[in-house]
């Protein structure tokens, strides 16, 4: 069996946050379970990992069940996802790269 992964508090509560915000969202749209799993392509079982907050669900199905129940990701921010996604772009290639660090570089022989 593989190992458990952990995560941060904050991760795992940030997880469940956003799992409570799409379940009361699909709530006030009067939407079973099975409406939007089928809207999304998704079984109900991943469905309810991603409404309690499961980690170990893909954060590519938090998001699109998100925006399917009409959860606005990143609003802080007036700009359009693509705007800051250039911006961001920008910014990473003045940043300067991390120099390449080969084996030979450690002395870890004690």
């Amino acid at each position: 069996m593989a190992e458990k992964r952990t995560y941060s508090k904050y991760c795992e509560e940030a997880a469940i946050l956003l799992g409570k915000q799409i379940k009361a969202a699909r709530l006030r749209r009067s939407w079973s379970q099975t409406m939007l799993c089928e809207r999304a392509g998704i079984s109900r079982v991943t469905l309810q990992r991603i409404e309690t907050g499961d980690l170990r669900t893909a954060i590519g199905l938090f998001f699109e069940v998100a925006v399917l129940v009409g959860i606005r990701l990143f609003q802080e921010d007036k700009r359009s996802l693509g705007d800051r996604i250039s911006s961001l772009e920008d910014q990473i290639t003045l940043l300067p790269k991390p120099s390449p660090i080969s084996d030979k570089d450690f002395d870890d022989d004690f």
